[in-house]
């Protein structure tokens, strides 16, 4: 199995919740850990600006460019620009289109550490993301006739806004988020399946859930599954209000990997969100999701 990273993702954005150091420590943690070896690393190239314009409009493109946006839309993005911060999420759209590409050329399961910018909408950024890099790639395999059909199972603590927003009028794409109802954002486009958990759900609860809603998402027939494993609905998150514990997490990749897996259907796996208080334990998940794929990979689920 390869797995795509850049140590371009490590952006400096000052004092900030969001630890973009994380990457480079999910990284080095799976090369230590020997998960992974070096040479299943791939890494990624920026995704060209036409790329990108497949779905944001020019007029927002230009502005992350040039440094031109708004002083509004810097706020509802909550990053600060700097060249940096828009080459290393560029960089991430490369990645998370280099995953799907691997993926669907035949390796079932490839894994990217970073990705799952889900609450960009094609004419701004808000929450930490500047491009929509799962809807991105989505078009990319569309306009390439690699994949026609794609679903998008999203499990961030948050509800994937900006990619039900992008496909909500596109019958070939399925967008499934299972989210915490009361939290960010607070508008929530409707997708194709949307399930808002309580504050406090468990794992019992959430799993049970999870089983019963793959079905749904398989049924669309989809050609490719986009995977948003966020680490951010764990019970020590800073920004989320669910209570799973990492043993939890770590049965919901399982669940996700092997329910698609078994289906014989390619799959791209992006990491989302991770705001844990001890950024640790954020690592530790995100290796979990990405050892789960490597083990399915090997047979061993």
């Amino acid at each position: 199995m390869h797995v795509v990273f850049s140590p371009r993702y490590r952006v400096d954005i000052g004092p900030h919740v969001f630890p973009t150091q994380k990457y480079q420590l999910v990284h080095d943690r799976l090369l230590r850990d020997r998960l992974i070896d070096a040479a299943d690393v791939l890494e990624p190239e920026p995704a060209p600006w036409e790329d990108l314009a497949l779905v944001h409009t020019a007029d927002y493109l230009s502005g992350l460019r040039d440094g031109t946006l708004s002083e509004e839309a810097i706020l509802q993005l909550e990053l600060p620009w700097s060249h940096e911060m828009v080459e290393g999420f560029r960089t991430m759209v490369g990645g998370t289109i280099l995953a799907a590409r691997r993926a669907v050329a035949g390796e079932t399961i490839a894994a990217h550490i970073g990705g799952g910018l889900h609450h960009a909408f094609p004419n701004h950024g808000e929450g930490f993301c500047p491009f929509n890099d799962v809807a991105v790639a989505i078009r990319v395999l569309q306009r390439d006739a690699l994949a026609s059909r794609a679903a998008v199972v999203d499990l961030d603590v948050h509800h994937g806004n900006g990619t039900a927003f992008v496909f909500e009028s596109d019958p070939r794409v399925f967008t499934f988020s299972m989210h915490q109802e009361h939290n960010y954002p607070m508008w929530k486009p409707r997708g194709s399946l949307d399930i808002g958990l309580a504050d406090g759900t468990g794992d019992a609860a959430f799993l049970e859930q999870l089983e019963a809603a793959l079905p749904q998402v398989m049924a669309s027939t989809p050609e490719c599954v986009f995977y948003l494993a966020g680490a951010d609905p764990y019970d020590q998150d800073q920004l989320g209000g669910l209570s799973l514990t990492q043993e939890g997490l770590r049965q919901r990749d399982r669940l996700v990997i092997e329910t698609v897996r078994r289906a014989g259907v390619p799959l791209a796996a992006v990491l989302a969100g991770g705001y844990a208080r001890r950024v640790e334990d954020t690592v530790a998940i995100h290796v979990a999701t990405i050892d789960e794929a490597r083990r399915a990979c090997e047979g061993r689920v």
